[in-house]
């Protein structure tokens, strides 16, 4: 029987677990230092902790769920970790790297639901949820595999942006937000995350509530909802004036700029028309918001979409600035790897589809 991974817990879920089982309360602070800062990769290898509480650990909890499977590292620097889980699915994990630091992009659930129609990810449908240790190992590989390099490199930056609906997995991304911004565990600040929604209105709501101060994105990707129904069928269940509704409660609540993805798409959603409806979408929330304006990454299985040309984009952007909105066109990583998120773990199951 598989064990849950240790990284699951939250600082106060572990505490309230070792003294239900006759621990002191300090060994709770012991063990999360060993797992976060000193990042061992055996329970043994605590060697402040006393045999009966590392053999009870032991018996309870993994510290190694995930194994990695296939590396891939771009000429820039940028690496796709695909992951096996205990069940034998796979998942992506994407190392950036920028000017501000390490970025990680991390996956919340075994395939997904949504259905864009352009994205790989949605190419295998929803597996499962991600437990939040699942989610906080990710994280904790990619930081062991720099740790090996021996340079010192930190993860800086959480980017919930990976296969699958952060907000349709909704608790356990909450608690893996908890643990990793703990500031005894890896201290990741919280304005240094970013979570990703494809656009659950009521999900938002409760996000709002938490006032967590972590970076909300919201995928759009259409300004109207003729548009963004025919795109994502997320549309359907929460058309764009329920979703504004939801955004402009959001600000209200926490004052935090919202930013706005928007993939460009050759002749789907790249027109200058696309960019005054988004301009007045945003109305008067302009000074917190940014739009993110995303170069499509093709998609074998999506071969009717492509990437927008650099003359659209531009007049897209320029659009959008003319009209007072904060925009920027994402620089481009791992062009030279699979770089639609979901499209390695694709190939890997068709692999395994054809043995």
């Amino acid at each position: 029987m598989n064990k849950p991974s240790i990284y699951g817990l939250t600082m106060d879920q572990l505490t309230a677990w070792l003294l239900e089982h006759g621990h002191k309360k300090f060994r709770a602070s012991q063990v999360w230092d060993w797992l976060y800062r000193k990042r061992v990769t055996s329970f043994n290898q605590m060697n402040n902790v006393n045999k009966e509480c590392i053999d009870v650990l032991e018996e309870n909890f993994s510290i190694q769920t995930l194994t990695e499977h296939v590396r891939q590292e771009s000429k820039d620097g940028t690496m796709k970790f695909l992951f096996r889980l205990q069940d034998g699915n796979l998942i992506e994990t994407v190392l950036m790297r920028h000017k501000y630091g390490l970025s990680v992009c991390v996956t919340t659930q075994v395939g997904c639901n949504i259905g864009c129609s352009f994205c790989a990810s949605g190419l295998l449908t929803k597996n499962r949820d991600l437990t939040s240790g699942e989610i906080v190992e990710q994280i904790m590989n990619v930081q062991l595999h720099l740790d090996t390099k021996g340079q010192e490199e930190r993860v800086s930056h959480i980017v919930v942006m990976g296969i699958g609906e952060p907000f349709d997995n909704f608790q356990n991304t909450v608690d893996f937000l908890e643990i990793i911004k703990d500031h005894k565990g890896l201290a990741i600040g919280a304005r240094h995350i970013t979570v990703s929604t494809s656009g659950l209105a009521n999900k938002i709501y409760e996000f709002a509530d938490l006032k967590l101060q972590v970076n909300l994105a919201v995928s759009l990707h259409a300004p109207n909802n003729e548009l963004r129904t025919r795109i994502m069928k997320i549309n359907k269940a929460f058309p764009i004036e329920k979703l504004m509704d939801s955004i402009e409660y959001y600000l209200e609540k926490t004052n935090r700029r919202v930013t706005y993805e928007y993939i460009l798409i050759n002749d789907v959603n790249d027109h200058k028309a696309a960019a005054l409806q988004l301009a007045e979408l945003i109305g008067d929330k302009r000074h917190l918001s940014y739009v993110n304006l995303i170069p499509y990454n093709p998609v074998d299985e999506h071969g009717d979409y492509q990437r927008s040309t650099p003359e659209a984009i531009s007049e897209f952007f320029d659009t959008l600035k003319k009209k007072g909105i904060n925009c920027g066109v994402r620089l481009e990583q791992g062009a030279d790897i699979d770089a639609a998120c979901g499209q390695l773990r694709s190939k890997q199951e068709k692999k395994k589809e054809k043995v």
